[in-house]
């Protein structure tokens, strides 16, 4: 799927390094820079692919997602925001679902930078009652960065939705979780961790409240290590959805799930606030490196 992305036929060349291109009925932003590769979503303003020069895919997309208007996603980094979970209607938010618009982009010899923004609308405000305007930005470089910055007078629920690759999932470990969870696969129990640390021999779906500012992703049969680094956050989500709910969903493989884990800056426990002139921000840096 990100060889596809970036084989897709270029509809606007913006810049040297930025092309609008299309998959399916969504434009995607497709980054082709010396030092990486990446692409966006319009719709939702979603991450769909990075990878820094001489590196494999680092975020993980569906075989199987829908590239269709107003679906979302299976894959990338999501963005769940006014609430996430089941909150409200649809679940995990509208804004991974509405089209964004790209405000600016830059780029030089190291990164590419991109800002989407997303306003409040009669449409919107249907589906939650406040004003609001939405920005993100991205730096894709050697390292991949993402903030989220909402405007207005509210709080608010949100993850950076973040799926990675993984080569075997029984092989991997996520280090940096902190120790008390919530377990949403056992009806939200709350559980302690002894050692801050997750593996996955099943579905696996846990808000850890009191997580390190780094959660350390140990991918052994793919012999590398990812650092995702979170701020402004209060929570770290992480979910797999193990081989009988993948084997359930229409949009993930049957044994999609062996390949990718969520390791999700998170705004859960503790609601976002926005006020006036104080924006409310939701912000992870991802780093990648070979060994374990």
């Amino acid at each position: 799927m990100n060889e596809k992305l970036f084989s897709l036929p270029v509809a606007e060349q913006i810049t040297p390094y930025i092309s609008l291109r299309k998959m399916g009925e969504l434009p995607i932003m497709v980054i082709v820079h010396p030092r990486v590769r990446a692409a966006v979503t319009l719709q939702g303003a979603q991450l769909v692919a990075w990878q820094p020069s001489g590196e494999k895919p680092v975020i993980w997309l569906s075989e199987k997602t829908a590239w269709t208007t107003g679906k979302a996603i299976r894959g990338g980094v999501p963005i769940c925001w006014p609430w996430f979970g089941p909150a409200g209607e649809p679940a995990h938010g509208f804004a991974r679902t509405l089209p964004w618009t790209l405000s600016a982009h830059d780029e030089n010899e190291e990164s590419v930078m991109l800002t989407l923004v997303l306003e409040s609308s009669e449409q919107t405000r249907k589906l939650w009652p406040h004003d609001f305007t939405l920005f993100v930005r991205f730096r894709f470089g050697e390292r991949c960065e993402i903030e989220l910055e909402a405007h207005g007078d509210f709080e608010a629920t949100a993850a950076l939705h973040s799926y990675f690759t993984v080569a075997e999932i029984a092989g991997v470990e996520v280090s940096g979780l902190g120790h008390p969870y919530i377990d949403k696969v056992k009806d939200n129990a709350e559980g302690r961790s002894d050692d801050g640390r997750q593996t996955y021999p099943d579905r696996t779906d846990r808000i850890y409240t009191q997580p390190d500012d780094c959660s350390v992703i140990s991918d052994k049969a793919g012999d590398r290590t990812i650092e995702v680094y979170h701020h402004y956050h209060s929570d770290v989500v992480t979910w797999n959805p193990g081989p009988e709910l993948s084997c359930s969903m229409g949009d993930m493989a049957n044994e999609g799930y062996k390949t990718m884990v969520c390791v999700e800056t998170a705004h859960v426990t503790k609601p976002m606030q926005s006020a006036g002139e104080s924006p409310a921000r939701l912000a992870t840096t991802i780093k990648v490196r070979k060994g374990t």
